[in-house]
Parts: structure tokens; sequence; C-alpha cells
């Protein structure tokens, strides 16, 4: 059974800025198949919601948070998400970013 799922703005936001560059940097094509991976990805974690790696950030904003790799070939982004009698998604980012500190910043185009 899928659990339901719920996107923050904030995550939505990094997938629509992601989307955004990999049209300006790559092509339509790519950014469109960005969009697929991180969907089911998502998907899968609806159904699998302990399959993701619980982190151990120090901010307590971030208790909790489990992070599960994108589907190849965009598995280096990562799903940040919070799993209970749904799944939360928080944050989708790429994952050589300094994740205790852009996980609580607000997205941006950088």
């Amino acid at each position: 059974m899928s659990l339901p799922i719920i996107i923050a703005e904030r995550a939505e936001l990094d997938m629509a800025l992601q989307y955004g560059w990999y049209l300006k940097n790559a092509d339509a094509e790519i950014a469109e198949r960005y969009l697929i991976a991180i969907d089911q990805s998502i998907q899968h974690l609806a159904e699998n919601p302990g399959l993701g790696i619980r982190r151990h950030f120090q901010s307590p904003e971030l208790a909790g948070i489990r992070s599960f790799q994108a589907a190849r070939p965009f598995d280096k982004h990562l799903i940040f998400y919070q799993a209970g009698d749904q799944i939360s998604i928080e944050r989708v980012m790429h994952g050589a970013r300094d994740l205790p500190r852009r996980l609580l910043e607000a997205p941006d185009e950088e």
C-alpha cells in the first residue's frame, strides 16, 4: 500500500529550479527525464518509506529527516523526506552541497 505524498513548497521550488537549470544547460528532454526520475523515486518511497537513510544533522529542525537517491541517471540528487502516516518531501537537491546548511536555507538559483 502506498502512503499519501505531500510535497513541501521548498521541495517544489528545488525541483523547478533544477528543471530550469537542465533546460538552460542541457535540453528539454533531459529536463523532462529529471522530473520523471524524481517522480518515480518519490512514488517508490511512498510504497517503501523505510528505504531512505536516516540522517543525523545537529539542527533540531532536521530531526527525523531521511534521504533517498533519485533514480538513475539523476542519482546524485537526494530527496529529503519525513515518513509517518504520509511521505512528506521536504527538499530535493544535489548531494554534493553543504547539506546541513543548505537544507535550512531557502532554494535559490545557485
